[in-house]
Formats: structure tokens, sequence, C-alpha cells
């Protein structure tokens, strides 16, 4: 099934039913007095977060979802049938953003959280409301009240323990293919990934879920190259794997790029745990391995690891300091660890 993080949607509650005019008339009933109905609410439109979903692609092509209208009452005190609301079911994550995207309406962020998007319209009332002791005839009825109609946008943030973020061609995408189940496409020239990737962990007794994003370039936090989007799927991780080419002839500039991009961007990127490692170490020699290594570990002031999801060199090693990383974390935020291998 085909990504889909951000899709705009219309929709609109249902008007409620309008209120009826009657009288009661029976032989032998001189004053029947009104009989009128109320009418029934329109319907209303929740969202709910489901597990079973993990993209907006069934809103490619349903962009407009209208509830129904209430039914109008009748006489004989009949009250008009309300109209059906309507669940939308989304992936849990998802954010509801009002027209302009700068307003979270609601944050879905567990499996079967409901919301109450747009509230149907209330029913008029019948004239039988409007009986009174000075007016036993009143020929007066509500008309029902207009649903809400509303645009709205909806967001895909994705959870993860863990994210893999770096520049395009860093070998994101290699080492998830090495370390998951899952099979991004793979391809030694930048942007083979044009949308995250999740794929499933399991490595001792735990079980963790790693999210691959797109590389990000220069001026992301911006939006350019789409890379505010990407950023978002990243968030909700507990832990951060940043990579950075080897091969690369200016790595003190490459992880300053990426830095200054989630540094920009906030959210509390800056502030998640970050694992560096340097990829694609079968590419060069053991005494450049070791020059790099130290070199970049000197600017930043923190270990950086060495990996190759081709000769599966520091594998291990990258899988151990990942599984205690959201260990820690989890334990530092009191978090339950739901994870069963």
């Amino acid at each position: 099934m085909r990504f889909l993080d951000l899709v705009k949607i219309h929709v609109r509650s249902g008007n409620g039913g309008a209120g009826c005019v009657s009288f009661r008339r029976e032989k032998f009933v001189e004053f029947g007095g009104p009989d009128g109905g109320d009418g029934g609410d329109g319907g209303s439109i929740y969202v709910r977060a489901t597990a079973e979903l993990n993209t907006l692609f069934d809103f490619r092509y349903r962009r407009h979802l209208h509830a129904p209208n209430g039914m109008p009452g009748r006489g004989k005190r009949c009250d008009g049938a309300k109209g059906s609301s309507i669940t939308i079911d989304v992936p849990v994550g998802t954010e509801i953003l009002d027209d302009h995207e700068s307003k979270v309406l609601h944050d879905l962020i567990k499996d079967g959280q409901t919301v109450l998007l747009a509230a149907g319209g209330k029913g008029g009332f019948g004239n039988r409301r409007f009986l009174t002791s000075t007016n036993q005839a009143p020929l007066r009825a509500n008309s029902g009240q207009s649903g809400i109609e509303m645009t709205i946008w909806l967001r895909l943030k994705l959870f993860a323990d863990v994210g893999l973020l770096g520049l395009p061609n860093a070998g994101k995408s290699t080492l998830l293919s090495a370390i998951t189940c899952a099979r991004p496409k793979v391809a030694d020239y930048p942007f083979t990934t044009l949308h995250p990737v999740l794929g499933l962990l399991s490595f001792g007794n735990r079980t963790l879920v790693v999210a691959d994003i797109p590389g990000l370039i220069e001026g992301a936090h911006k939006g350019r190259g789409i890379g505010d989007r990407f950023l978002g799927h990243i968030e909700r991780c507990q832990v951060l794997i940043h990579l950075l080419d080897i091969t690369s002839d200016q790595l003190n500039t490459d992880y300053e790029t990426i830095m200054h991009e989630i540094e920009q961007y906030g959210c509390g990127l800056p502030d998640k745990p970050r694992l560096t490692f340097l990829s694609k170490a079968d590419a060069v020699s053991r005494e450049d391995q070791r020059r790099k290594q130290e070199k970049l570990a000197g600017h930043i002031g923190n270990p950086v690891g060495l990996i190759s999801a081709y000769s599966r060199e520091g594998v291990q090693e990258c899988l151990r300091q990942m599984t205690e990383s959201v260990r820690t974390v989890s334990k530092e935020t009191g978090e339950a660890v739901p994870w069963t291998p």
C-alpha cells in the first residue's frame, strides 16, 4: 500500500430535521391539540485512531465526508429519525490540524482514542413543545440546526522506538534491511527512499520498531525537500541513530548540517538520545576507518561507532547500544515497555 502522511479533507455533519406542525384529528375529539413531532438530530463525525492502519492512503480518493441529516418530525407525536454518525479511522499518531495547518486540534496517540470532530445539528421542536395555557393551538415549530462544515488536515507522525537520520545516501535503508525484515528500496544514489519505512527488530528479549526517513538536506526544517514532514516522523522516537557516510571527505560538515536542521526544527529532537555511526565501513581501509572515527569523535565530543551493513561489521554493537538506549529512556520516563519477542 502506498504511504501517505498528509492529506486535506472536507467534513460536514448532518443538519437537524425540522419540527412538525400538526394537530390531533380524531372523531369525537373536538380539541385534540398539537401533536407535531420533533426533528431528528443530524449525524456527527468522529475520528478514531487504530493500530491496524499505518498510512492515510484511504483518503487519497475520499476527500469529502458528509454525515446524513436528521429526518423531520411528523404528526401523531412521531419524532424524526436521527442521522447515523460517521467514524473515520486513522493511524495511531495522526494529528488533526485546522485549514491553515497552524493549529493542532487533536492528537491521536493511543489505539482506540476517539474524538468528536463535528457534532450534528440538533433537531427542531414540533408544535406540541410550544403548548401553553394561553396558546392551545400553536402554529410554531423550529427548523433544525445546521451541521458543522470544516476543512481539516490529517498529518501522520509515526510511532517508533528508534529513528534513522542522515544525509541522502548515508546507508539508512541498507542498515534497516540488514537488521529488520523490512525491504526498502536500496540503490547507490541519493533520495532512493521517498517515504518513511518501518521495520520490526527482534534482538535478544526485546522487539523494537525502527523508522527510516528519507535523507535530509540543508534547509529541511524550512520544508525544503519536504524535510519538515520527514522530521515530524521522528518526533516520537525515543532514540535517534545518526548515520554518516565514511567515504565522505567532509564528515564534520555533514554532521553539522544534520545537527543544524534538527536544532532549527526543535520539537524536542535536539534533546533526544542520539547515537552516531559511520556507515559503509567496508569501503575504506582499517587505517582510514580509525583516522576518520577519531577525527569525528574529537569534533563532536562523543563516541562514534563503525558499521557496515554489507560485511555486518559493528551491527551487533549497534543493536546493543540501540537497545540499551531505549531501555534507559523507558526507565527515565517511567513508561511500561510493552515489547515482546
